[in-house]
């Protein structure tokens, strides 16, 4: 379809999808960058990234640094005459690797840049309670997720959409967007926009997207409903919203909310021993309905009740 020379860089899943369709429209994969192999499991055996396990398959040159400023690599990369390169998924580019292709470096970003920079946007759009995100292209520079905007698409987050959901979806949109970015850079009908502008046009406080860390995970039972459910919804399935349940881990993957006014202590625990579970929060209750209590595996709430002793 294109006779530009491309560089694709990524590692799990998530931008496996991206690589595919790449080759299926008839672009020219010059090469793979992916993460080198790692120990994993209890045997602690050499795990291949999913793009690898890819690439491998299709038969594509590989590369997979260490150091990304390491002298071979660069020389490496650098004998792959790449026209452009792609990054779905992948680590933080030093400029002496993004700035290389003459057409320049291109990511795709799960959100509305300049909303939502950062490692976690897809968990972070839902926990602060979005009804829209989105899929950007844009072109990599210095600062982290803010180079020049080619194409976005817009999508509607559900009321009971989970993080999980929303990524296997972004997945798909992104994919198609990705794939127009090339066609319409390969054949000059690309426009750049600065990102500083159009944030300038907006009246929103810019929202950010970091890491999400454990602390991040645990359930503040005096906040209200929905910012709890949000939260639930934004963790599943991965890396889950938590509790703690008799001193026990207590992984919380989907509830239901409950807004009702209550005299109960906040965090308070009520079941039938049958049916339900929930917690007590700020102005009602949350609903749990898929969990996993530490020590045993991940269950509907009715399953858990049949063989637990609570202690109320």
């Amino acid at each position: 379809m294109s006779g530009l020379r491309i560089v694709f860089m990524g590692t799990p899943e998530f931008a496996v999808a991206s690589l595919d369709a790449l080759l299926h429209n008839g672009f020219n994969i010059a090469g793979v960058v992916t993460a080198a192999d790692k120990p994993a499991g209890r045997g602690m055996k050499m795990t291949e990234s999913a793009v690898k396990k890819y690439a491998v398959e299709k038969g594509l040159h590989i590369l997979q640094p260490e150091k990304l400023k390491s002298e071979d690599f660069i020389e490496a990369l650098r004998s792959l005459h790449a026209d452009v390169q792609v990054v779905v998924a992948f680590r933080m580019l030093p400029e002496v690797v993004w700035n290389m292709p003459k057409l320049g470096t291109i990511n795709l970003h799960a959100s509305l840049l300049p909303q939502y920079r950062g490692a976690a946007p897809i968990n972070w759009a839902i926990i602060n309670g979005e009804k829209e995100t989105g899929v950007t292209t844009f072109k990599l520079q210095h600062a982290i997720d803010a180079g020049n905007i080619l194409l976005q698409e817009k999508i509607e987050i559900g009321d009971d959409e989970t993080a999980g959901e929303l990524h296997d979806e972004m997945k798909k949109i992104g994919t198609a967007l990705l794939v127009k970015t090339i066609s319409q850079l390969s054949d000059g009908r690309l426009k750049e926009i600065d990102q500083s502008a159009i944030f300038n046009l907006q009246s929103a406080i810019l929202k950010h997207a970091p890491k999400i860390f454990t602390e991040t995970c645990k359930i503040d039972w005096n906040k209200p409903a929905d910012e709890i459910y949000n939260l639930i919804r934004g963790l599943s399935p991965y890396p889950a919203a938590f509790c703690f349940l008799n001193e026990k881990i207590f992984k919380i993957y989907r509830a239901k909310k409950e807004i009702i006014p209550h005299t109960f202590e906040h965090g308070s625990l009520h079941t039938d021993k049958k049916t339900f579970l929930k917690f007590a929060c700020a102005d009602g209750f949350i609903h749990v309905l898929d969990v996993q209590l530490e020590g045993k595996k991940r269950m509907q709430t009715e399953n858990l009740l049949r063989g637990y002793h609570f202690v109320e």
